[in-house]
């Protein structure tokens, strides 16, 4: 990229004629934090740590940007410790939770037995794999936090350490509601790249080091009040609170749209009825799809739901989820969390925690929709889904 040339609009997808319906593992960076990350290359480059006037430009940014994040999930700036992302943002608060148990224990008389870490079965691996290994060593966020609160009150008039609570908002925030205030959690994880800015994160702290207990997992120069030390990256920073600033401004019509959208396509798929395609040979019969065919994996009676995610399994042998995108023509989409694209065929063990079948978490799809994705492009996806499903069927017929 030559001097003076400005950052192109990024696109999840070069290719002529793919839909990218995978927005929950990774989103394009914004124009605007684009430009913003070009322009710190650009123009602030100093060392935000440096005194002179170079140091000082990064260093304002920085702080603009630690505003910014901090005005999308509504709490202070001084609460906010960027991260490289949201495994070492949840890593950092699971190992403070153990050091913090431990440092209470340590006086005489206390013996409180081992730390008890509560959590879910549909947790990110980021979460679960350091609670194993913390194992082999030695629900609702808001309703449960009010419950710890008053827990937290009978355990301080015991000398009692208070229990701490964090939350991993990396696929909420920019798709609905982030207030640290209303959640009322101690910790709260920020991945930058799950709403349309740079391939870093950062940690709510609610008063890091005074309020809220918070030790480093790395040791350094310093940076970050020496919470996260090393030299910042100031571009991606930027990007970051730039990418803030369109979540604060916009998530609300963010949010309408990604619902309206994500409804329709599972309208659409649960409507879909018997049809002849043009483009195959004479007599292919496309796949019928119907509320008989399709499992809406999503679906939980009084569960709120992410507004741009549809999780559903097109029923029937032979159409796991890997084989019906392997046979999609557009459609660029995954069977659950990239993370765990490794496991092959085995069902998504999420699921499996949520009671669906074996069978049925088998088949899984997972559609994440985007800021710019249409019903026009839910059509094309829908009739892509019921020809691929049409050449699984008939390669399967005798």
């Amino acid at each position: 990229m030559g001097a003076g040339t400005e950052p192109a609009e990024a696109q999840p997808d070069a290719a002529e004629g793919r839909i990218y319906l995978d927005y929950n593992a990774t989103t394009p960076l914004a124009p605007e934090v684009a430009q913003a990350v070009w322009d710190a290359m650009r123009q602030a480059w100093g060392n935000p740590s440096s005194s002179h006037p170079a140091g000082r430009k990064a260093k304002e940014l920085i702080g603009s940007a630690r505003e910014s994040l901090a005005r999308m999930v509504g709490g202070r700036p001084e609460d906010i410790i960027f991260t490289s992302g949201g495994t070492e943002a949840n890593n950092m608060v699971i190992q403070t939770a153990r050091r913090h148990f431990c440092e209470n224990q340590a006086r005489p008389g206390d013996s409180w037995g081992t730390p008890h870490i509560v959590t879910s079965s549909v947790e990110h691996d980021s979460v679960r794999l350091p609670l194993e290994q913390l194992v082999k060593e030695s629900l609702p966020v808001m309703e449960l936090s009010q419950r710890v609160r008053a827990l937290n009150q009978q355990r301080a008039a015991a000398g009692l350490p208070r229990i701490l609570v964090h939350t991993d908002a990396a696929q909420m925030i920019g798709k609905g509601r982030v207030d640290v205030q209303e959640l009322g959690v101690d910790y709260l994880t920020i991945v930058g790249h799950k709403f349309y800015g740079p391939r870093i994160g950062a940690l709510y702290v609610r008063g890091p080091g005074t309020t809220t207990p918070l030790h480093p997992m790395l040791f350094g120069g310093g940076q970050e009040r020496n919470f996260r030390p090393g030299t910042e990256n100031t571009p991606m920073i930027a990007g970051l609170g730039q990418a803030a600033e369109l979540v604060s401004k916009n998530w609300e019509a963010y949010e309408a749209h990604m619902r309206d959208v994500r409804d329709y396509l599972e309208a659409r798929l649960e409507s879909c009825l018997h049809t002849r395609s043009g483009s195959q040979p004479s007599g292919f019969l496309q796949a019928a799809f119907g509320k008989q065919r399709i499992h809406l994996n999503s679906h939980f009676t009084g569960s709120k739901r992410l507004c741009n995610t549809s999780n559903f399994s097109i029923l029937g042998p032979g159409l796991q989820g890997r084989r019906v995108l392997s046979r999609c023509q557009m459609l660029l989409a995954s069977v659950g969390a990239a993370c765990h694209s490794e496991k092959g065929d085995r069902p998504s063990s999420i699921l499996l925690s949520c009671g669906i079948p074996c069978d049925v978490a088998q088949n899984a799809l997972r559609l994440s929709l985007g800021r710019d994705t249409t019903r026009a492009d839910v059509d094309l996806v829908v009739q892509d889904l019921v020809q691929a499903v049409a050449r699984l069927d008939q390669d399967q017929t005798p």
